[in-house]
């Protein structure tokens, strides 16, 4: 592969990271807020080892791409290094290694450097402190070396591309600013301007150096700031304290959306507070509410299923989230036909993205609706959130938009007129697979066979019945009746239609999927979970789907697999072929409560809440792997998941309404 490994396959599937070329070994920290995130290795810095990955990142541009720190010329030894519990601060502790430059010696461990660092939307927050805790006055020679290569986030992840635009040569301003700039292909100027407080007494293009003689017990403090700039968008410096104050201010201001629970069990407390804590630093505040970005690294953006599955696994214990998702995509609803986006009147977004390549269309993702199942849960979100807090008035102001997308289901979403909704690629840049389990390989045959196009899923007819059925009671609640018995009739019959084609006697569950000549795919999998979610299995077939999902070839004892390990295409290290994602055995375990199977909602429960034990922070990530447990071992992890991932850190509200059969 050139350059680093590729973290992208180019051919059959475009956008998805490749598991070949894991950034786990490289022990990175991961910093987020709002459009920015930072990548950094444990001792604080940025360099470009590995897969390549590391750096610090707005707005879907990587704008620093090494910094480092030098001690009279050494590298420092690492002590510690944290994220903090809220997410907010990645605080590292260092210290010298023995140093002999010939003149004088520094023995190992006589210097502390204290390094805390933090963002906010657009700009990067860095204090280091040096305390000499030797006997004697030591002359430090002290070096940050910066760069930035404003390469765009899926050139980072492997694209490769023909041409890129102008790098400028860095400009030094004053004694103490260095400004980085790149002119893109897009024709936008983004510029990355790092601060030093107080003046280093070199400043150079590359670095920033500093000479101290430091006393015993005496500390030197240098405050590095990095503001990031674009679309004649500026953002001013400002001291640390001042930007440490509004970063707790807003920490604080968040904490009221998510509610604190306690329980008798202390390991469960603290999977919920991580849990929380980890929500509340993906949420951006938007002009129209609260949104869940959908997962660090990758994924640090607006997702129209991901924010709608977040939204309902919290909607009982926060409903502000839901409000805030729906006017969003609400807002963002395509309105005319697009190939290239997949996008047509009605339907919800999937994907937005703001930098370079999506700018110049090398990719499609800059407002992207390529969904299928977006745009009904939509619908069933704003039901479910209306019964919740009765906020009639945010349902008012979105209905036309309800209507929009249920039109979209109806004219545009059943493409051969068979009464399913199915789902094919528009444009060959685009998503081949549009379900949840978008990856090339998810919908196959039960001899392994990739099934063929349009492909209509198990799960999304579900999601239908349920928009209908939401739809009707928002209808009725609005005055509109007639539609309202109009639409519980579409979704009855729906209901009726899903059981008669859907289900296999044989498999003992629904199939997962029709073809495009309607050829079933006779492969069990955890999408048949789902049609309990959505209330369209029927009472007999959704506890013989019960029983199948707890089987041992579906349930790990940590979750639930994504397919069967009976199935062809099983791979318990693959993305959506056997592995296990927390929201995918969530929403399963809210279906079994549906229809009255607790106990198994219970030992779901039981099995993520016993894995989230053995990772790191309690935080359950994006997905693992689908092997069986192994007692007294952690479940084996996925390289490049997601961490952290919302719908995976708000599984276990949903997972506690499930077994508590908290009804809203």
């Amino acid at each position: 592969m050139k350059k680093q490994e590729a973290l992208l396959r180019l051919k059959d599937d475009k956008y998805y990271i490749l598991a070949s070329s894991s950034y786990a070994d490289d022990k990175v920290c991961v910093l987020n807020y709002e459009d920015s995130f930072g990548v950094f290795d444990r001792w604080g810095d940025v360099k470009q080892i590995g897969s390549g990955v590391q750096g610090i990142y707005h707005q879907g541009t990587r704008f620093i791409s090494e910094m480092e720190l030098e001690l009279n010329h050494y590298r420092p030894l690492l002590l510690s290094s944290n994220v903090k519990s809220e997410n907010e601060i990645l605080s590292v502790d260092l210290t010298n290694p023995d140093i002999d430059d010939g003149e004088s010696i520094i023995p190992k461990g006589s210097i502390h450097i204290a390094r805390t660092k933090f963002l906010q939307n657009g700009s990067f927050h860095e204090l280091i402190i040096l305390t000499n805790y030797g006997t004697e006055n030591y002359d430090l020679h002290f070096v940050l070396s910066y760069h930035a290569d404003f390469r765009d986030i899926f050139e980072v992840r492997g694209m490769e591309r023909k041409e890129r635009g102008k790098l400028f040569t860095p400009a030094i301003d004053g004694n103490n600013v260095v400004r980085l700039a790149y002119e893109g292909l897009d024709h936008i100027t983004r510029e990355a301007q790092l601060q030093f407080d107080p003046a280093p007494v070199e400043l150079q293009l590359r670095c920033a150096v500093y000479k101290m003689n430091l006393e015993p017990k005496k500390s030197y403090s240098i405050h590095c700031t990095a503001v990031f700039q674009q679309h004649s968008h500026t953002i001013s410096f400002e001291p640390y304290a001042k930007a440490f104050n509004k970063l707790t201010s807003a920490i604080e201001k968040s904490k009221e959306i998510i509610p604190h629970i306690y329980t008798d069990n202390e390991q469960f407390n603290n999977w919920l507070n991580r849990s929380g804590n980890d929500l509340r630093s993906l949420l951006a505040q938007t002009p129209q509410g609260y949104y869940p970005y959908a997962g660090v690294p990758w994924y640090n953006t607006a997702f129209g299923r991901d924010g709608i599955i977040t939204a309902f696994e919290t909607l009982w214990l926060a409903p502000d989230i839901a409000r805030g998702v729906l006017n969003f995509l609400a807002h963002r609803q395509a309105k005319k036909l697009s190939s290239f986006q997949d996008a047509e009147p009605g339907k919800i977004l999937h994907e937005m993205r703001s930098g370079e390549m999506a700018e110049t269309g090398e990719v499609p993702f800059k407002l992207y609706y390529g969904s299928i199942d977006s745009t009904p849960l939509f619908v069933m979100l704003a039901g479910h959130y209306l019964r919740r807090t009765n906020d009639l008035a945010t349902v008012k102001n979105i209905w036309k938009n309800i209507l929009a997308a249920l039109t979209w289901i109806d004219n545009y979403g059943d493409i051969d007129g068979d009464g399913f909704v199915e789902y094919q690629r528009k444009a060959e840049s685009g998503l081949a697979n549009q379900g949840w389990k978008d990856s090339n390989d998810s919908i196959s045959y039960e001899d392994g066979e990739l099934a063929s196009f349009p492909i209509a899923l198990c799960e999304v007819q579900g999601y239908v019945y349920d928009a209908k059925v939401q739809a009707a009671y928002m209808a009725e609640r609005l005055g509109e009746n007639d539609l309202g018995e109009k639409l519980r009739n579409e979704a009855e019959q729906l209901k009726q239609h899903f059981n008669e084609v859907f289900w296999d006697e044989k498999l003992g569950t629904y199939v997962l999927a029709l073809d495009g000549q309607k050829t079933p795919c006779r492969v069990l999998s955890s999408n048949v979970g789902h049609t309990l979610f959505s209330g369209i299995a029927t009472p007999e077939r959704a506890l013989k789907t019960g029983r199948r999902l707890m089987n041992e070839e579906m349930f790990t004892g940590w979750g639930v697999r994504t397919l069967s390990y009976k199935e062809s295409r099983f791979n318990p290290m693959s993305y959506h072929n056997g592995s296990v994602w927390p929201h995918d055995t969530a929403l399963i375990a809210y279906g079994f409560s549906r229809y009255g199977l607790v106990n198994e909602a219970m030992r779901l429960m039981q099995g993520l809440f016993d894995a989230s034990l053995f990772i790191e922070l309690q935080r359950l990530p994006e997905l693992f792997c689908g092997f069986p447990i192994r007692r007294g071992e952690a479940p084996t992890a996925y390289p490049v998941a997601c961490s952290p991932q919302a719908w995976s850190v708000a599984a276990v509200f949903l997972m506690l309404q499930s077994c508590l059969q908290i009804t809203i």
